[in-house]
């Protein structure tokens, strides 16, 4: 989830549990070690992930990539990633309704 050869650091770590705690309440929110940070699943498909240096990225389509470019986020390479804008993390009702959007993309997806 990182760059080739990065290692994993303490803010990916913290990042990851801290979002898995935050979405708790919509559903089997688990995550798992990849590439040097972590995938963020629920119910069996990826919707987020977080970077070695601890950056959280929700997954886009055409339902809610709209949203991610009007906030500026950066993509995430080429993956269908983008980066969550740092106030979306000031509100929990924003931040769920925004994992919410990537959960469908993911779910959509798979």
């Amino acid at each position: 989830m990182g760059t080739k050869g990065d290692k994993m650091t303490d803010s990916s770590i913290i990042s990851a549990e801290k979002l898995q705690r935050d979405l708790a309440d919509l559903g089997n929110i688990h995550i798992r070690k990849m590439f040097g940070g972590y995938g963020v699943f629920e119910e069996g498909a990826m919707f987020a992930l977080v970077d070695s240096k601890g950056g959280v990225f929700f997954k886009v389509d055409d339902t809610n990539v709209t949203q991610f470019e009007e906030a500026d986020a950066d993509k995430h390479g080429r993956m269908p990633y983008y980066r969550v804008p740092d106030v979306v993390f000031d509100d929990q009702k924003t931040l769920q309704e925004w994992a919410q959007s990537s959960m469908m993309a993911s779910r959509k997806a798979k």
